[in-house]
């Protein structure tokens, strides 16, 4: 398979593995509701840092990720600041911030996302799947890379996201109104029946899909539509589908037309006729039968395309009213916020009621409000980690998760669009009849049009008791736009939910850990142990456990006999002695008695023991020494 070969790749390849782990810290006070770890979380600090955090907890847990990374237009002025291990790349790096005539940009954002993406990968579970938005500028040197990450195999699809709702006239050459969405999955399925491997959903029916469903005749079967009844098929094609069908109500002798033949062959036909499925009609007279379609015999949903339209997933104009309305009319300083609908959109799809969301470039905090929302649409329980590490972490992506949890004042100005229409230049020229239909809208809102006289034209409708504070009427890139406006000030109802806000600790360094100039807290580094020893994630401590215990493994029993103090590091309390053993081993046969299963080994971290190794089997236990032995007196 063919690979992309980039400047520092062979720096940048095992880089996430030289990445201190820094402990998550909580910050009391800036999060909504009692802290935990295993619940939503808002992280400020690095997200390669951030990422190295979460896998003793979430390795193998996420069930989505979804990430919005620097584009890379040259325009963004982000900087590559990852401590690679290498003076060539240090001295390389020393050109940031990456701009638009640094000619070596491309190679600096690979470098950039390569640990971030093989890390993501650990912390996704086997059903898992990673959605990245991207533009043309970098979405094919992604597909490169992720294809060597993740394996071409498991690559899905590449969605377009419709962003723009019109073009851009001044734009040099083509005027770009889409991004793309790249989909991976951890592992794909490889059959239909494979009971492992990531599955995609059906996208929830809206409310307009249901309005759709009427029960005009009022059939004791329910609500229903109707589809054509015809094919695309010419009669020469198909012969078998070119039949007359008698008009139940006429009796006349209906025929397709031989360039648009039945949908149906005949013996299904005398199917429906017995079972009452043509339409035709509300007078029953119609020259063409339509086949009735029950919203009963209807999946839950429908099965997603690749082409995302701005009605299906909102584009940049519906992104940047939502932050406006979320902080109170203020305008928020960001520039590229992604609209809720679209990650709605991704979640419908990516991930089920359950799911443990990842957002590592979490910007305005679109992913966790999307999360609560769909939370609060089907009572779901779904749970959100948000990476920033920019300063507005607490002012904006906190922030924007607090207001949608709580709820929030809003006073501004509120926008209907009462018409909306590109127009070209022959229907330019037609101003008058332009002029006419917005006098007319105008009218019936309640509103005189000034001294030209058109307010007095007659409506198709009673004017109404005026809605708005004003009529705008704009034209913007060729569209007409005439717009209601009314300023409002209402408070909008909170969607529930808790999150923690952590920051990252200082990191475990064995050097520091030596020298016993800086000891984490017992949690800390358990965690990290936990995790490098046995590859697996900490559970739940039990209720009853006894102290320094880590929690159980897949095969065995983890401790550490530690407290970050020098005084309990260089005294007898901190060694694995023969009476410790055995009170390990007693609890351990407990415990598994409890389950019915035959007794776990035990593997112990501490500073020193005073057993053999022929002791140290008798107990089943596994010993692994920690540096501070190098403490202990004599």
């Amino acid at each position: 398979m063919p690979e992309l070969v980039f400047k520092g790749k062979e720096y940048v390849y095992n880089h996430h593995l030289t990445v201190p782990y820094r402990p998550l810290v909580v910050q009391p006070g800036k999060g909504v509701g009692d802290a935990d770890l295993a619940g939503n979380l808002v992280i400020h600090g690095d997200n390669l840092q951030a990422l190295k955090s979460l896998l003793p907890r979430h390795a193998g847990q996420v069930d989505l990720v979804f990430i919005d990374p620097p584009y890379n237009t040259g325009n963004e002025g982000w900087c590559y600041s990852d401590n690679v291990n290498s003076p060539i790349m240090k001295e390389w790096l020393s050109t940031n911030p990456v701009d638009g005539d640094d000619l070596l940009r491309h190679d600096k954002w690979l470098c950039m996302m390569w640990p971030r993406l093989v890390l993501l990968r650990e912390l996704l579970s086997e059903r898992g799947s990673i959605w990245i938005t991207l533009d043309d500028n970098e979405v094919h040197r992604a597909r490169m890379v992720l294809d060597e990450i993740f394996g071409a195999e498991n690559f899905v699809v590449t969605c377009v996201w419709q962003r723009k709702q019109s073009p851009q006239n001044d734009a040099i050459d083509f005027s770009a109104m889409h991004d793309y969405v790249l989909v991976y999955a951890k592992r794909v399925k490889l059959s239909a029946d494979d009971a492992n491997g990531w599955q995609r959903r059906l996208i929830r029916r809206g409310q307009e899909q249901e309005d759709r469903y009427t029960n005009r005749d009022d059939d004791p079967r329910g609500a229903w539509t109707s589809s054509d009844y015809t094919c695309n098929k010419t009669a020469d094609e198909r012969p078998n589908l070119y039949y007359p069908i008698r008009q139940p109500n006429t009796g006349e002798e209906i025929w397709p037309s031989r360039n648009r033949v039945w949908g149906y062959e005949q013996s299904l036909n005398d199917e429906h006729l017995s079972q009452g499925l043509l339409w035709w009609g509300a007078d029953g007279q119609s020259k063409m039968p339509r086949l009735k379609r029950f919203r009963t015999g209807v999946s839950e949903g429908t099965v997603p395309s690749s082409w995302w339209p701005r009605e299906l997933a909102g584009d940049n104009q519906q992104s940047k009213r939502e932050l406006i309305e979320l902080f109170d009319g203020r305008t928020v300083e960001f520039a590229t916020p992604k609209p809720t609908s679209l990650i709605e959109l991704i979640l419908d799809i990516g991930a089920g009621p359950d799911a443990l969301i990842l957002d590592s470039f979490a910007g305005s905090g679109t992913t966790g409000h999307a999360v609560l929302k769909a939370n609060a649409k089907d009572g779901g329980n779904r749970r959100f980690i948000l990476v920033e590490g920019e300063d507005y972490a607490d002012t904006l992506t906190a922030e924007r998760v607090r207001r949608a949890i709580r709820g929030y004042a809003w006073s501004g100005t509120r926008r209907e669009t009462l018409l909306e229409e590109k127009i070209s230049f022959t229907q330019f020229k037609k101003s008058a009849d332009w002029l006419a239909r917005i006098a007319q809208i105008k009218a019936r809102e309640g509103f005189a049009d000034g001294d030209d006289g058109q307010a007095d034209l007659v409506t198709d409708a009673a004017p109404r008791r005026k809605r708005f504070d004003k009529i705008d009427v704009k034209l913007d890139d060729g569209v007409l736009r005439v717009e209601g406006v009314q300023r409002v000030s209402e408070r909008a109802e909170g969607l529930g939910g808790s999150f923690t806000y952590c920051t990252l600790g200082d990191p475990l360094s064995v050097e520091q850990l030596l020298s016993g100039e800086r000891l984490p807290p017992w949690a800390a580094l358990g965690d990290w142990l936990f995790h490098t020893a046995t590859g697996g994630v900490v559970p739940p401590r039990p209720a009853d456990a006894p102290p320094f215990y880590l929690g159980e493994a897949a095969d065995r029993h983890v401790w550490l006999i530690y407290q970050p103090e020098l005084a309990f590091l260089k005294s007898p309390e901190s060694a694995l002695t023969l009476t410790r053993a055995g009170e390990l081993q007693a609890w351990g046969r407990d415990f598994d008695a409890v389950r019915q299963r035959a007794p776990l080994r035990h593997l112990v971290f501490a500073p020193a023991k005073y057993l053999g190794n022929k002791q140290l089997q008798g107990f089943g236990i596994d010993f692994a020494p920690l540096p501070f032995a190098l403490y202990r007196e004599g």
